[in-house]
């Protein structure tokens, strides 16, 4: 009676109000991306045509090319960060169970749903490590913060950059912007959508920089041409007069 009495009530109240207001966002989330699937689904064939005869415009000589890397992209990005999660559950999770933290089973599937999110594997374990901390094992909370460290630089640096990006293999940093901004601006759906606008950018770039080195190749090549032109024209004509006289 005395925590929902007097002034507990007005805290009560505005916790309430924040989780009510945040459930409805959530839900809110939902709908949109229901709304969003459903009509994806129903005109989506009439959407790429749009969007392949406008690229088609835009850049008529290196569309197709691009083109290409959209679908292998998508696929490639869901089903790696996919992969990914599961294995950082996995592997932190043995490394709970390994340091004696309670339901090891239980937080190694919430470290997995965390995966998803940046930054989510790796506040998941450093948590867990301060827990081990405070409840009187500091080695082995410091073991396990070393684990899920060492687990994560093998990750970002190796298997996320081959896994996420697909036949562009981002680097680390484009893929870490990607997730990055596409989480801040378009929330759970831009963990898909920004490292596929972040391969698209990169694959882009890549037929700039190559059309570049082959207008450099054929420029070269052409200046070579001209500087060798002269002295074969000279020695035809000498033949010819010598032919002639």
């Amino acid at each position: 009676i005395q925590l929902v009495s007097g002034a507990n009530i007005g805290s009560i109240y505005r916790g309430a109000l924040a989780a009510g207001g945040s459930a409805f966002g959530l839900l809110l989330t939902l709908l949109f991306m229901m709304i969003a699937l459903f009509f994806a689904y129903r005109d989506g064939e009439h959407f790429a045509a749009q969007v392949d005869r406008l690229g088609e415009r835009i850049l008529p000589t290196r569309w197709e090319r691009i083109s290409r890397v959209v679908p292998a992209t998508i696929s490639s990005t869901v089903t790696g960060m996919t992969i990914i999660a599961i294995g950082e559950g996995v592997v932190l999770g043995v490394a709970y169970w390994l340091a004696g933290v309670p339901s090891p089973v239980t937080l190694g599937a919430l470290t997995g749903i965390m995966a998803l999110i940046p930054g989510g594997a790796p506040l998941s374990f450093t948590l867990v490590s301060i827990y081990l901390a405070a409840s009187g094992s500091p080695m082995a909370g410091l073991a396990l913060f070393a684990w899920g460290a060492v687990e994560l630089f093998i990750v970002d640096k190796t298997l996320r950059p081959k896994l996420v990006g697909g036949p562009i293999k981002l680097p680390f940093l484009p893929t870490f912007f990607g997730l990055i901004g596409g989480v801040k601006t378009m929330g759970f759906l831009g963990l898909f959508i920004g490292p596929v606008l972040m391969a698209l950018l990169v694959a882009i770039w890549r037929e700039w920089l190559r059309e570049v080195e082959l207008m450099d190749d054929s420029a070269a090549t052409a200046l070579a041409e001209t500087k060798d032109g002269p002295p074969q024209i000279e020695i035809a004509t000498e033949k010819k007069k010598i032919q002639t006289g």
